[in-house]
């Protein structure tokens, strides 16, 4: 069985030493095998768990979130595919609600930009600023 040390581990994954021993704080990863040195050993199951919990961070899963799907994953004989598909559905109903906030927000920032002529006048009547002001103003209302 192959076996890597932590700064070995860190490179394969793409991540620092300090993250992994994150992970292993947060009990999302073991470190149950030592050298005779005291060196943390991890294995290909541990790289392919690093692996699992990176992609879930970049899909933008919580900590908590993938805690839990590592669980399912761990003991899948006590879970069904509707756990992880419920989880995924929940984040996708997050991430097209940030969608449309996000869409809404470029419209502003469009129409603030379009009402600018972009000139070198002084900023005494700039219709960017003037726009902002009465939005801050409406807000409070």
């Amino acid at each position: 069985m192959i076996m890597f040390r932590i700064g070995e581990l860190a490179r394969l994954a793409d991540v620092t030493p300090d993250t992994i021993r994150y992970y292993e704080k947060q009990q999302m990863m073991d470190h149950e095998v030592r050298t005779e040195g005291g060196f943390r050993l991890y294995s290909e199951s541990d790289l392919q768990r690093l692996k699992f919990i990176r992609y879930a961070k970049q899909l933008g899963f919580t900590l908590e979130t993938i805690r839990e799907l590592l669980s399912i994953r761990i003991d899948p004989e006590h879970h069904t595919c509707q756990e992880s598909k419920s989880i995924v559905q929940s984040r996708l109903v997050e991430v097209e609600s940030k969608i449309k906030e996000l869409q809404h927000m470029r419209r502003s920032l469009q129409r603030l930009n379009d009402a600018c002529c972009g000139s070198a006048h002084s900023t005494a009547y700039c219709s960017i600023l003037e726009a902002l002001e009465q939005g801050a103003s409406r807000r409070k209302e």
